[in-house]
């Protein structure tokens, strides 16, 4: 599947670069390729805050849940949704710096 997007995307830029496509449509073809957001699993959570050297309170001030949802999280009784899982990707990737 990646291969056909990434030719897709190819395509739409070729197309954009000599004036086929206005920049508005091909944002659209860049949205295509951004990386995809892991599933993180309560071992990858709790891993991910010590790494850190965070208690479960300061993560979830550092990305504004509350310190039950990193609790339930680390214990599998709830998942991230969209935007945390973001943002642990973007703490896991870039580190905490990028979130402060």
């Amino acid at each position: 599947m990646s291969e056909i997007i990434e030719g897709l995307y190819q395509d739409a830029k070729h197309l954009h670069d000599v004036g086929f496509i206005s920049d508005e449509k091909f944002s659209e073809f860049e949205k295509l390729r951004a990386p995809k957001v892991p599933d993180f699993t309560p071992p990858m959570i709790k891993t991910l805050r010590e790494r850190f050297e965070l208690t479960q309170h300061a993560l979830a001030a550092l990305m504004n849940v509350s310190p039950s949802a990193v609790q339930k999280w680390e214990i599998g009784d709830k998942h991230p949704d969209g935007a945390s899982r973001k943002l642990l990707s973007i703490l896991d990737t870039k580190g905490i710096s990028a979130l402060l």
